[in-house]
C-alpha cells in the first residue's frame, strides 16, 4: 500500500492525466481561449500586427467567414504548463502598464480556469495606438474605381 503512495507522489502528472487517461489541449484551443480573454479587457482595440489584421480584415469580408480569435496571439503548450505571447492595438489614452497587467492577469485566470495549465508567462506587443477619429474600414474619399 506504501508503494502504490509513493508512486503516485513522484508520478504527478497534474491535472490532465489519471489513472484512466490523459487530455491533451491542441495549441489552438489555448490561442482561442487567450485571445477572447484579451478582447475582454477595457482598452485592446484588436489584437494582431498590421499584416495580420489586413488579413483578418480580408476574410471577415467573405460571405459566411468566423472571426478568428486566435489572431495575433501565439502560444507553446506542454504537458502541463502554458505560454502566450499576445499582438495589441491599444486604445488612445489607456495607460499600457496598467492594459499589459489586466489583460495578463484575464488571460492566465482563463486559461488555467478552462485547461488545467498553469501559464508560465504573458507576453504582450503593444504594435500600435488607436486614435478615436481613425476608421477602422475604407479610407476615406472618393473611390478610385466603379
Amino acid at each position: 500500500m506504501t508503494e502504490q503512495r509513493a508512486e503516485a507522489a513522484v508520478r504527478d502528472d497534474g491535472p490532465l492525466a489519471s489513472d484512466q487517461g490523459k487530455t491533451v489541449i491542441a495549441d489552438q484551443v489555448v490561442a482561442k481561449i487567450a485571445g477572447i480573454a484579451t478582447r475582454e479587457v477595457e482598452g485592446v482595440h484588436q489584437l494582431g500586427g498590421a499584416g495580420s489584421r489586413a488579413v483578418g480584415a480580408l476574410r471577415e469580408r467573405i460571405p459566411g467567414s468566423r472571426t478568428n480569435y486566435g489572431q495575433g496571439v501565439s502560444v507553446e503548450v506542454g504537458e502541463r504548463q502554458a505560454a502566450v505571447d499576445l499582438d495589441v492595438v491599444a486604445e488612445y489614452g489607456v495607460a499600457i502598464a496598467d492594459l499589459a497587467a489586466g489583460v495578463r492577469r484575464n488571460v492566465i485566470a482563463s486559461v488555467e480556469r478552462m485547461t488545467g495549465l498553469e501559464v508560465t508567462e504573458v507576453n504582450l506587443t503593444v504594435h500600435d495606438v488607436h486614435l478615436p477619429d481613425e476608421s477602422d474600414g475604407e479610407p476615406e474619399g472618393e473611390p478610385r474605381v466603379e
